[in-house]
């Protein structure tokens, strides 16, 4: 409503249809400045009778033989109005009612020096007199800042009271009259005019102060909503990873300040792949939401919050006090989803509804030195609850055999990865938006057991990086990378995801460099992928290691933008070729304030300076959403999904053999053509 008002000095131009909407700023500009003109009314009308009073002086120079008349009619006004005004502030009566207060203040201090003022004899300094009275009383008018109608009616009594001396003193000389009275028609039409423009202004100011606090306060709104926005899984309606992860930071922090204990839960649905298989996308969807909402009715009695933390994983975070309270929330959520019996026909493990597997860890226990290792360790404990059968909810304890054997059996097997070729890269596409061809594709790390199952990266890069052998796998990805594709030429560049581990170990660039010469490969056309949720400490030795693997002319890539709290300072430390906009603001921007939120990432990663790829693209919708933002790359299964190098090498293939020309016929196969 605020944006119809730009002008209210146009006010009057407006047709009807406006009026009520008028007439209620006009009552709301006069209520909200009852306040501050309520004070203001009081003192002003103090100065003025006081000022009144002092011309009692000059009523005793210029009309001495009816002074005493006007002096006591003075003082007989002002005591009359001051106890009416005490009276009213006493009684805290109306802002309307001062007001009019002052405007009989203003008549009958007019008429109460006037009538006794025209016995006098000095009938020439009267005339003089009268025109500097008139000029005080209509200027004090405007002094009150008196509402326009009220003004005019005091202003109009005066004037009349005017007329009328001016044909008692002067009744036969007529170009005096003229003269005179066309001074108190100008008097009087210049003060109404002027007071009526005060009060316009005033109004304006209000109704334009008034519309920038509504802006103001609408700004704030699309910020929290915004934030609220930034921090909401886009399915489920649960909180998102980014808030799950403040959450854990601050439970950390008490934790370490105040000795609060608190628990992670992981919270796994079983066989959720064969569900969306069998059943489709849609109810699949349908499926997450209802788990999410019977799961987070049990955290609300609890002191906790859950989100999801992706895909069909949800993670719990609650205060507790002990291991079998832990135990107790676990069970109960575990429960809670079973009860449900939602129909899962294709699980083959002789259940048939959707059940979850759930693995807690909790810091009175085994406290951990750094908030990530936390994680990890309720990581393990949903292996385990995996491994013993799943519908399992298992606290971690790294005494229990199933745990060590877990970390033991991933141990072994990193030893023999390479050798024994359980460790595999997969490659996802990365396409250019703008001319829609594939020339990118990031390397995906899997590790499969001996019996040929998939052990999750979540699972085994943890332990990868607890006993040092990231370093060895990471330099065998990046060889195998560049021996794949890059060597012969099948893509222009291959982004690989490196270990805060990889950064700091001393001579990582170095190996690098020497991979890279073993394979003939230019540094420009590797990028290495660092994740904004690792634990990587912002030193000396970092940013050392990555300046020299940009002299390698190697690419550093920002991964998973807006999913942790490192992002911004990263940006600011680090010069990023490209940034990777996490998947949830795209998933999330089917909403007007999704769309906003992802606008305004695109805004400031392109004023940055950094080239930006987004993640998820599922839909073509979303490929054609991303076309418009401008954005150069993009990811995600509608554009291709991770595939070995054999497929990839297929599907390279033939994406080139479709954008090449078909070959132009000589003359002599034409003839033969024209022959058969």
């Amino acid at each position: 409503m605020m944006h119809i008002w730009k002008d209210p000095v146009e006010f009057g131009s407006r047709d009807r249809s406006s009026l009520p909407a008028l007439a209620d700023l006009r009552a709301l500009h006069r209520e909200q400045g009852d306040t501050t003109r309520r004070h203001g009314i009081r003192q002003g009308l103090w100065i003025a009778v006081v000022t009144y009073l002092l011309f009692c002086v000059t009523d005793v120079l210029l009309i001495p033989d009816v002074a005493l008349y006007t002096i006591i009619s003075r003082f007989a006004v002002a005591v009359a109005v001051l106890a009416l005004m005490e009276a009213q502030v006493r009684m805290d009566a109306s802002t309307s009612w001062m007001d009019k207060t002052c405007a009989v203040a203003l008549v009958l201090g007019y008429l109460g020096w006037l009538v006794p003022s025209l016995m006098t004899a000095e009938t020439e300094n009267l005339s003089h007199y009268l025109i500097y009275g008139n000029i005080f009383m209509m200027g004090a008018n405007l002094f009150f800042s008196l509402q326009f109608r009220l003004s005019l009616l005091s202003s109009s009594i005066m004037l009349a009271a005017s007329f009328a001396a001016l044909f008692h003193f002067a009744p036969d000389d007529f170009a005096y009259q003229i003269t005179l009275g066309t001074f108190f028609v100008s008097c009087f039409v210049f003060t109404s005019y002027v007071n009526w423009k005060l009060q316009e202004e005033r109004f304006k100011v209000f109704v334009n102060a008034l519309e920038a606090r509504n802006l103001q306060r609408e700004t704030v709104e699309r910020g929290k909503s915004l934030l609220r926005l930034s921090n909401t899984d886009y399915l489920t309606g649960l909180e998102n990873r980014r808030s799950i992860d403040h959450r854990l930071r601050e439970h950390w922090r008490q934790w370490h300040q105040e000795g609060q204990d608190f628990c992670i839960l992981l919270i796994d649905v079983d066989f959720f792949k064969r569900y969306n298989d069998f059943y489709g996308h849609q109810r699949g969807d349908r499926c997450l939401i209802q788990v999410a909402d019977a799961l987070n009715r049990v955290i609300q009695t609890h002191e906790g919050a859950i989100g999801r933390f992706g895909g069909e994983e949800f993670v719990v975070v609650a205060k507790a006090g002990c291991e079998e309270k832990v135990a107790r929330l676990a069970e109960e959520l575990r429960q809670t989803v079973e009860q449900m019996e939602l129909p899962h026909e294709e699980r083959r493990d002789g259940l048939s509804i959707v059940t979850v597997s759930i693995g807690a860890a909790f810091t009175g226990t085994y406290a951990p030195s750094k908030l990530e290792k936390i994680i990890d360790q309720a990581d393990r404990a949903l292996y385990t609850a995996k491994a013993d059968g799943r519908n399992a909810a298992r606290i971690y304890n790294p005494a229990s055999a199933r745990a060590r054997d877990v970390t033991e059996n991933i141990a072994a097997l990193l030893k023999i990865a390479i050798e024994k070729e359980l460790a595999t890269l997969v490659y996802q596409p990365i396409q250019d938006v703008r001319t829609g061809r594939i020339g990118s594709v990031e390397a995906l790390m899997r590790l499969q057991m001996l019996d040929g199952s998939d052990i999750p990266p979540s699972l085994f890069i943890p332990v990868a990086e607890r006993t040092g052998r990231i370093i060895e796998l990471g330099n065998w990805a990046i060889r195998k990378a560049c021996s794949d594709l890059l060597a012969t030429n099948r893509v222009n560049t291959v982004s690989i995801n490196v270990s805060p581990i990889q950064l700091k170990a001393p001579g990582f660039a170095a190996s690098v460099a020497s991979i890279l010469a073993d394979t003939g490969v230019n540094g420009k056309r590797l990028a290495f992928e660092i994740t904004e949720g690792h634990d990587l400490d912002i030193h000396s030795d970092v940013l050392r290691c990555i300046t020299d693997l940009h002299t390698l002319g190697i690419a550093i890539w920002l991964d998973d933008f807006g999913t942790g709290f490192a992002g911004l300072s990263w940006l600011r430390l680090i010069d990023f070729d490209l940034v990777k906009i996490d998947r949830s603001f795209l998933h999330a921007s089917d909403t007007a304030e999704g769309y906003m939120m992802l606008q305004n990432i695109v805004r400031l990663l392109r004023d940055h300076g950094a080239d930006i790829l987004i993640e998820g693209i599922e839909t073509p919708e979303q490929l054609e959403l991303v076309r418009r933002l401008g954005i150069s790359q993009a990811q995600g299964f509608h554009i291709g999904r991770p595939a070995s190098v054999q497929q990839m090498k297929a599907s390279l293939t033939a994406i080139k053999d479709a954008a090449a020309p078909a070959p132009r016929r000589t003359r002599a196969s034409r003839l033969k053509v024209a022959q058969s």
